[in-house]
């Protein structure tokens, strides 16, 4: 079959992303690398990472070849050739789509790990550079984290259009797409155990050096006296980067997937008509990223302003450039490769023209998301105010208030989602009015316009570990005054990134999401038609299957949470004993005489988080399984409905209350917060106490269960895809 031309900017925006990756690395580690006390420090940090990301692989590696041999077995048993519809079936098959699963796990760990190395290697020279110059640390820091938001981004696209190819996507577009989803379920697998295990470890070395430096013993944030402060260090490394690029990547990869299953429908009506090129609806998604990559490279020189200026401006700056470029290659894409000739859409209009609207639907959710969280999380609005003003009265009033402002955050998300669901759907049918599959088509385009701006996104998400960590080596390194100002500026700037990631997140999961869900009764369908069995054209709730599997789905997200957020406190409470040990065993700590033993609180930590993931993750993994062998393939459709709600509503509600009470704290140590007289209660007032306590609480909220629950949501429906098979009578 001859492919449409423009599909080549798959490979050629991919590999310019790689080397433009290179190239800002190469900017980044050519820059000043501070003083020896800098240095010394940051190499500790380093050390740590290293050594947990070895670990924490080395496990996550075994689970994965596990799996791929499982999987590949028990499609080599039960999908036969009239299941799958192609001519690759059995025993191959099971072969292929083992093989496709630790592809994709393989390139969820290399994103991992590059998100991790790249960061640790930035958080020096972005210390540095505060003691000069703002500008220059916010690009340092911004060009770190766009190292690994590039590498994670091209891997992901040239990954499942290189295993597209080799599977037959250029002769038979058609049969590939189901011959790949293993690839989409070995990067969810890897990303949901990447992504507890380091969110444990940060979050327990996070509460740990919080509740006994800053409460117990009265010493400043990042104080080396702390011998947990490595310890955290090291976690905003293997949590929020190498988790999150993890996490993204998955995200990419499986809503790829699922666009181009979506696709395959759309392509036989095409072939059918006699349009030009119906592959062009297969390979849609692919070509739409890549054009996103290259308006992200663009945007990063758009990333500077002036000293004076608040950083945030400077990183929204680069992010309208990206999405307004972005529009430019979506009208591009959607005109070129949705030609019908013959065909109009609703009055009289090509339909490429409303599957652009849909496309706009989802660069605006994205943009919407990106507002909303920081509303809800930065400190210049109400909500970070309100639980400011509350930690007056202790913390009690402070966790009630933090609580209340993550519930109110799930109003407007659900309303947010349910009108870029709606009209995509809508747009979608306006396009193809006489295509069944039309309306979801344009979820699937809204999905893909929202993936877009995906490099960019973790750049900011990168921003702010980076950042952080920067300001924990000024602190140990005594470096002067203006540096700490300047990273305490940044820091406070990256919460913000990172709670914003988090909503994007939750936007991308709920849409795809229900593209996912979408592709999942495709797949049903399609193996009963080739069986002549019944078509699953709704999924009935009245069905007491249904109901039980929906149940447990519900279930599932809340369960899940709880094993999580446990995991981080059990952790948290071994590092406590362990500093609180040190203070009491080595007085000299206190008074810079004695070094504390920083490597044993990193090795209690690395240990319990490696042992604690592995619970939570299995449950997450044997669940839909467990359901679809029991209650069967509607039930499974239902389970996937309902704890897709559950899950991204659950997740905001943790996401940005967790963010909303650690710009809190923040604000009051910014100084921000005064009593009726006008006094400031900033560091050290029982004010600042309180919202110490109810940031330790939001921690695990917002940096280890939340983040956690977008790969268990699109978790579910990779797993379902793969294993249609087995669940249907």
């Amino acid at each position: 079959m001859e492919i449409h031309p423009i599909t080549w900017v798959i490979p050629v925006a991919g590999l310019a992303a790689i080397a433009f990756a290179l190239y800002l690395a190469w900017d980044v580690l050519r820059s000043d690398i501070g003083t020896e006390a800098m240095q010394e420090i940051a190499g500790t940090i380093f050390e740590g990472a290293v050594a947990f990301i070895r670990r924490q692989y080395r496990t996550i590696g075994l689970l994965a070849i596990g799996g791929a041999v499982l999987i590949g077995l028990v499609i080599a048993l039960v999908e036969g050739k009239e299941v799958a519809d192609t001519s690759i079936f059995g025993t191959e098959l099971g072969i292929r789509t083992g093989v496709a699963f630790l592809v994709g796990a393989a390139c969820s760990m290399a994103s991992g790990i590059i998100g991790m190395y790249i960061s640790v290697k930035s958080n020096l020279r972005t210390a540095a550079a505060a003691r000069s110059s703002l500008v220059r640390a916010v690009q340092v820091a911004m060009r770190g984290g766009a190292v690994s938001g590039f590498l994670v981004v091209a891997l992901s696209l040239l990954g499942v259009w290189s295993i597209f190819a080799l599977y037959g996507g250029f002769t038979h577009p058609e049969q590939a797409p189901f011959l790949i989803v293993g690839f989409g379920f070995g990067a969810s697998f890897v990303a949901l155990f990447a992504q507890l295990g380091g969110g444990i470890y940060t979050k327990a070395a996070d509460v740990g050096a919080d509740l006994v430096g800053k409460v117990e013993a009265g010493i400043p944030e990042d104080d080396p006296r702390n011998a947990a402060v490595v310890a955290d260090l090291v976690g905003d490394n293997v949590g929020d980067c190498a988790g999150r690029g993890a996490d993204l990547f998955e995200s990419t990869a499986a809503e790829n997937i699922g666009a181009m299953i979506l696709g395959v429908a759309v392509f036989r009506i095409a072939q059918s008509a006699g349009w030009p090129h119906p592959e062009a609806w297969i390979f849609f998604p692919l070509v739409v990223r890549a054009f996103g990559l290259l308006a992200t490279i663009v945007a990063i020189f758009f990333v500077r302003g002036r000293e004076d200026e608040d950083p945030m401006n400077m990183l929204n700056r680069g992010y309208w450039v990206t999405t307004i470029l972005s529009v430019g290659g979506l009208a591009l894409t959607t005109s070129i490769m949705m030609s019908t000739p013959g065909t109009t859409g609703a009055n009289g209009i090509a339909p490429w023209v409303w599957f652009f609207g849909a496309g706009l639907v989802g660069l605006a959710t994205s943009v919407a998301f990106v507002y909303i969280t920081q509303y809800y999380t930065a400190g210049a609005w109400r909500p970070v105010k309100e639980i400011a003003e509350a930690s007056k009265t202790g913390p009690a009033t402070n966790i009630i208030s933090g609580v209340a402002v993550g519930f109110e955050t799930t109003a407007v998300t659900a309303i947010t989602i349910a009108i870029a669901l709606f009209a995509s759907h809508w747009l979608g049918t306006q396009a193809l009015p006489d295509v069944p599959n039309g309306g979801i088509f344009g979820t699937a385009v809204a999905t893909m316009g929202m993936l877009m701006t995906t490099a960019f996104i973790l750049a900011m998400d990168t921003f702010g570990p980076i950042t952080d960590n920067a300001g924990g080596i000024a602190q140990f390194a005594h470096a002067e005054g203006k540096a700490r100002e300047i990273t305490d500026r940044l820091d406070a700037v990256g919460n913000t990134t990172k709670a914003l990631t988090k909503g994007y997140a939750i936007a991308s999961a709920s849409l795809a999401a229900f593209l996912l869900f979408s592709a999942y009764i495709d797949k049903i369908n399609l193996i009963q038609t080739n069986r002549g069995g019944p078509l699953l054209e709704s999924v009935n709730l009245a069905d007491v299957n249904v109901f039980i599997a929906a149940l447990i789905g519900a279930m599932l997200v809340y369960f899940f949470s709880s094993l999580a957020i446990r995991a981080v406190g059990t952790a948290a409470q071994a590092i406590i004993v362990e500093v609180r040990r040190q203070f009491r065993e080595m007085p000299g700590i206190m008074d810079y005489t004695q070094r504390p033993d920083y490597a044993r609180v990193v090795d209690i930590t690395t240990r319990s988080a490696l042992r604690q993931m592995i619970l939570p993750g299995a449950v997450a993994v044997a669940t839909p399984i467990v359901v679809g062998l029991l209650l069967r393939q509607e039930a499974v459709a239902g389970l996937l409905m309902v704890g897709t709600i559950s899950g991204v509503l659950l997740a905001t509600v943790l996401n940005n209350g967790g963010g909303a009470w650690d710009n809190a704290k923040k604000f009051i140590e910014a100084g921000h917060l005064t009593d009726d007289k006008g006094n400031v209660l900033g560091k050290g007032t029982d004010a600042h106490a309180a919202a110490v306590v109810g940031d330790t609480v939001g921690d695990p909220f917002k940096d280890t269960a939340g983040p956690s629950l977008h790969v268990l949501v699109k978790l579910l429906a990779t797993i379902s895809l793969v294993l249609a098979p087995l669940f249907i009578r």
